[in-house]
């Protein structure tokens, strides 16, 4: 069965565009088809002082389940070297640089919620950088 999952990236470290390209490249071989990705646009960093971003959006069909996209996409994050994730120190995330950042944005508009993966991501109205991409690929989330 086919699923359909709404994809952030973004990456600030090194060739920030070699990375969205191959990061791409990498979810149609692991994961599934990408029918819809957006415009690249870069943004300063959220959440952190720290070089620019430049983020997208796309949008992709996968026969993965939620959690299995998520370790896919994590095993990307890593094969393309990031290697520390965000953490939070007293109450509050604390980001970093990254070569990639894959976030499931949602995933068959389905509500889900446990302690790996919250269902649709929590922070889209927060963050113009996924809005920006998500309205020009006209989705409403």
């Amino acid at each position: 069965m086919q699923h359909r999952a709404v994809i952030g990236l973004g990456s600030n470290k090194g060739n920030r565009k070699f990375y969205l390209q191959l990061s791409i490249r990498l979810i149609e071989w692991e994961v599934g088809c990408v029918v819809q990705a957006s415009s690249v646009i870069e943004t300063p960093s959220w959440g952190f002082e720290s070089a620019p971003f430049l983020n997208q959006v796309i949008v992709v069909d996968t026969a993965l389940s939620p959690l299995e996209l998520l370790d896919a996409l994590q095993a990307i994050e890593r094969k393309l070297g990031r290697t520390q994730k965000s953490t939070v120190v007293d109450g509050k995330p604390v980001y970093h640089d990254r070569t990639i950042d894959l976030d499931i944005l949602d995933y068959d508009r389905m509500s889900y919620h446990d302690d790996r993966l919250t269902l649709p991501h929590p922070h889209i109205a927060e963050r113009e950088f996924v809005l920006a991409p998500l309205r020009e690929l006209n989705i409403n989330l």
